[in-house]
């Protein structure tokens, strides 16, 4: 197997006094789609923010394409090439669609490359060629979550960590926001981390996935695999098992006796 294009060992993070995430170590294989399940709660943001410089690991240690970057400053790990997508999309309510793309571009100096990029995303994301003059805070939320995807690209990733895609979209947007995220992989090899609560579909996007419960990490596996398993299939997937209701009845008649 080639080197992971990313690394955490043993990475732990704290707000204050609270320890979020605790001995993470998680691998992201070059050019894959790696998801990480959880309650809300269970740390999963965090693990991006640390990764993207938002947030100082306490401990552990981060390789990014071969090299160490926690305790960076976050635009020195974006010019490194890892873009993030935020949770709740954080776009900038009075700037234009094309604002905030040429605002993605921002580490770049290749002008003519720049423009065709931005004509990239137009053609990913039709909606926002049409709406490419008109302020952020005018467009619908799936509107924004396509244009917070598009500026974090516009920096040519090598890795795009994406945190809660779905939130707050209807189905038919989230069914057509993951095609896109999957044509991106696909076309641009652009290596992906997806934090998301919608597990069935991010276990249909990704390739491998790690599950974190009260800031650990206690499952890790394939995707294919992961679905198999009863305990995904119940508290991620909402699926009860025969082997689970099996166990239940059997623990309600001891409970009878």
């Amino acid at each position: 197997m080639t080197e992971p294009i990313l690394r955490l060992v043993n990475i732990e993070s704290s707000y204050g006094p609270v320890r979020a995430i605790r001995g993470v170590s998680l691998e992201v294989q070059r050019g894959s789609i790696v998801t990480v399940l959880g309650t809300n709660g269970a740390g999963k943001s965090t693990i991006l923010k640390t990764i993207s410089g938002i947030l100082d690991a306490d401990k552990g240690q981060i390789i990014f394409d071969g090299q160490t970057i926690h305790g960076k400053p976050a635009d020195w790990i974006v010019r490194q090439g890892i873009s993030h997508v935020p949770e709740g999309r954080e776009v900038f309510p009075m700037l234009s669609v094309h604002e905030h793309l040429v605002m993605g571009a921002y580490t770049r100096r290749d002008r003519d490359g720049v423009q065709r990029d931005i004509e990239r995303m137009y053609a990913y994301f039709p909606i926002l060629k049409e709406r490419r003059t008109q302020e952020a805070l005018l467009l619908s939320g799936g509107q924004q979550q396509m244009l917070a995807i598009a500026r974090a690209l516009m920096a040519r990733p090598k890795l795009l960590l994406l945190d809660e895609p779905s939130l707050g979209l209807s189905p038919k947007l989230v069914k057509d926001i993951f095609e896109i995220i999957v044509r991106i992989n696909g076309e641009d090899g652009t290596t992906m981390l997806l934090v998301e609560q919608n597990a069935s579909i991010a276990l249909e996007t990704a390739q491998f996935g790690y599950v974190l419960e009260v800031g650990r990490i206690v499952l890790e596996d394939t995707t294919e695999r992961l679905l198999e398993k009863d305990d995904v299939k119940e508290f991620f997937l909402g699926m009860k098992s025969d082997a689970v209701r099996g166990e239940r009845r059997w623990k309600k008649k001891k409970q009878w006796r």
